[in-house]
C-alpha cells in the first residue's frame, strides 16, 4: 500500500527555506511533513484535544423560578385623555 503524500501550498522547509517544496503524509498514526528538495523531515506533535471554552450560548439553561401572580393596575394618562371644550 502506498503512501499518499500532499503538497503544502505556501508552505516554506524550515532547512533549505525552499517554497511548495514541502509534502505531507502519514506514517504509522503520525503525521509527517517532509521536504523534497533537501530531504529535510519533521514529525509533527499530536496536540491533546482542548475543551470548549464556556460561553453564554453553550451554558446550560437554568430552570425558570416559579414567580407569584400579581395583579397589574392601569391608570389612565392624562395627556392622552381627550379635551371637550
Amino acid at each position: 500500500m502506498s503512501t499518499v503524500k500532499r503538497f503544502i501550498a505556501g508552505a516554506v522547509c524550515p532547512r533549505c527555506a525552499a517554497m511548495d517544496r514541502v509534502v505531507m503524509y502519514e506514517d504509522e498514526g503520525q503525521q509527517v511533513r517532509e521536504c523534497i528538495d533537501c530531504g529535510f523531515r519533521d514529525v509533527m506533535a499530536s496536540e491533546p484535544e482542548t475543551r470548549e471554552l464556556e460561553t453564554r450560548v453553550n451554558r446550560k439553561a437554568k430552570a425558570p423560578q416559579a414567580t407569584e401572580a400579581q395583579p397589574i393596575r392601569f391608570y389612565p394618562n392624562p395627556k392622552l385623555s381627550s379635551k371637550k371644550d
